[in-house]
């Protein structure tokens, strides 16, 4: 078990803090310098690896990619300045800036995102989103089988990158903001290997910050990369990344003043944060929901999961436990994701359509349902269940949701383990299918029900539960394929349905996020996909 005791954790965060009292706080006290605390250690800032918010939230002020998304939620360029599709849908070409520079000060070109886009398509670097973002590229299936270059991404000279698809993607530009699809400078990772990025040497970004310290379970310090086209808009000489698994810890040091914006805020302060101007309370698009591995029984059964969902009470979670700072998850695809129709919502043609498959006013009549599909499944009363492991991190609500879950389980007569580990094992444990059940969660990258849908396509990276069904992969086949925007969703809202259906996975809740921000942090914003943009923030 590799979970730091806490004493463990507070000691070493305590002497981090004390490592920035000196000069790097006298900064800070001026503007030039921002403490931040949006996670532990991450698994990985490696942009093809990545996979999580907290690394996300490093990566997106490290680098920038051909498009990206402003404080309105709205696509605008990047490394691109102009871009355009063809009149079939099949050819976007994107036009970069002049004298685009890597954080070395060396030239960026065209080739970069080449290379970039052909490393995450390639079996050999493994990244969760390899085949969401590019498998309507012309030449994926032959790349993703080892051939790279049959991928259709060109560069006819260094300021024009071309991409070619196999179809249209009414979402497409949306991909191309995607912070996996960053460019990486090839010469970087092929000098320093699998660890280029834990090193600021080997670091080389193509936005607004670069690397100058990397000391894992610390902090990791971003410095303003002078060479970015936009740099005179950044603000911060320097971001300081604070990397503390605990929320007490962070809260005791957002209190002393030593940072000014915490993501992990200790659940049990929070009934008496509400109404303070400092605790922010923002709905972002995502679900949290419990993952089961479907490649070991019993949970390859279909009325296993549903059982283990339906003894659940989500309403109880969502109003106490997380203490109605999220929303009992009625569906998988929760509010603020769009439909097909202008200012419409999915969720709610969801309901008007199917009605919603959780009712959760109802739960004594869900878990006598639960007792019965357990029966059915030849476990009356749990008799003959094996004993099982809950794996999560202990931060936020997920440790007593855990409690919860073990409780909640055994009234169907079912043994659970609570198996907590830090967060960087939990993401890589899931991912590689080392569980039996685990904590889960999406926010959306963009906004549309695909972003988390197709999760749960056969083959999908981050489909960690390998939940696979030919009906609900033809129908996501069909949505992401399609150029009619109102068959795109209706495919979608079927596929949503055969998941649910299934029990492919367990909606608990839907997401709000909830921090703390000194009220002389000024200039940011927090994007309804998860991250904070700080770069061009100012401390008053």
């Amino acid at each position: 078990m590799k979970k730091l005791a806490l004493v463990a954790v507070s000691i070493a965060a305590a002497g981090l803090l004390a490592s920035c009292s000196g000069k790097s706080a006298k900064k800070a006290a001026n503007g030039s310098v921002l403490h931040v605390q949006i996670g532990p250690s991450p698994e990985t800032i490696d942009p093809a690896l990545n996979s999580a918010v907290d690394g996300g939230n490093m990566i997106l002020h490290a680098f920038e990619g051909l498009l990206k998304f402003d404080r309105n939620n709205a696509v605008v360029g990047g490394c691109a300045e102009s871009w355009e599709q063809s009149s079939d849908g099949l050819t976007w070409t994107f036009h970069l800036r002049d004298n685009l520079k890597w954080s070395d000060g060396t030239d960026l070109t065209a080739e970069d995102f080449v290379y970039a886009w052909k490393r995450v398509a390639d079996p050999a670097t493994a990244a969760p989103y390899g085949y969401d973002l590019l498998n309507m590229v012309r030449g994926f299936d032959e790349a993703s089988a080892g051939d790279i270059d049959k991928l259709a991404v060109s560069a006819p000279n260094a300021q024009t990158f071309v991409v070619e698809l196999s179809n249209p993607c009414i979402y497409f530009d949306k991909i191309a903001a995607f912070a996996t699809l960053v460019p990486v400078q090839k010469a970087a990772i092929d000098a320093a290997g699998d660890s280029w990025a834990t090193a600021p040497e080997s670091y080389v970004t193509s936005g607004p910050y670069y690397m100058t310290e990397f000391t894992d379970g610390a902090q990791i310090v971003f410095t303003k990369n002078p060479y970015y086209w936009d740099a005179e808009h950044i603000t911060f000489e320097q971001i300081v990344w604070h990397l503390i698994e605990d929320a007490n810890t962070s809260y005791t040091a957002y209190n002393q003043g030593e940072i000014q914006l915490i993501k992990d805020v200790p659940t049990e302060e929070i009934p008496s944060l509400k109404g303070n101007s400092e605790f922010y309370v923002e709905p972002i698009m995502g679900t949290y929901y419990v993952s089961f591995n479907t490649k070991r029984a019993p949970f390859n059964d279909n009325r296993v999961r549903e059982a283990l969902s339906l003894a659940i009470d989500r309403k109880y979670v969502a109003d106490v436990i997380m203490g109605g700072t999220y929303s009992p998850a009625k569906n998988f695809v929760g509010p603020g994701v769009s439909d097909a129709e202008a200012g419409s919502s999915f969720e709610a043609v969801t309901t008007e359509k199917y009605g919603d498959h959780f009712d959760v006013t109802n739960y004594e009549a869900d878990l006598a349902h639960a007792k019965e599909l357990l029966a059915q499944a030849g476990y009356p009363d749990g008799v003959g269940f094996p004993a099982f492991e809950y794996l999560t991190n202990d931060a936020g609500y997920h440790k007593s949701v855990a409690e919860y879950l073990q409780s909640a389980w055994a009234q169907l007569g079912l043994t659970m383990n609570v198996n907590i580990q830090e967060w960087k094992t939990v993401s890589a444990d899931r991912r590689s299918g080392n569980f039996d059940v685990a904590r889960n969660g999406w926010v959306y990258d963009w906004d549309d029900p695909s972003n988390m849908i197709n999760l749960l396509e056969t083959g999908n990276g981050n489909n960690d539960g390998k939940y696979s069904s030919k009906e609900f992969d033809n129908l996501v086949k069909l949505a992401r394929e399609t150029t009619d925007v109102r068959l795109h969703y209706d495919f979608l809202h079927q596929a949503e349905q055969v998941m649910l259906n299934d029990a492919a996975v367990a909606p608990i809740a839907y997401y709000n996020e909830f921090w703390l921000q000194k009220p002389n942090l000024k200039g940011t914003w927090h994007s309804p996909y998860g991250y904070w943009y700080v770069m061009y923030g100012t401390l008053e």
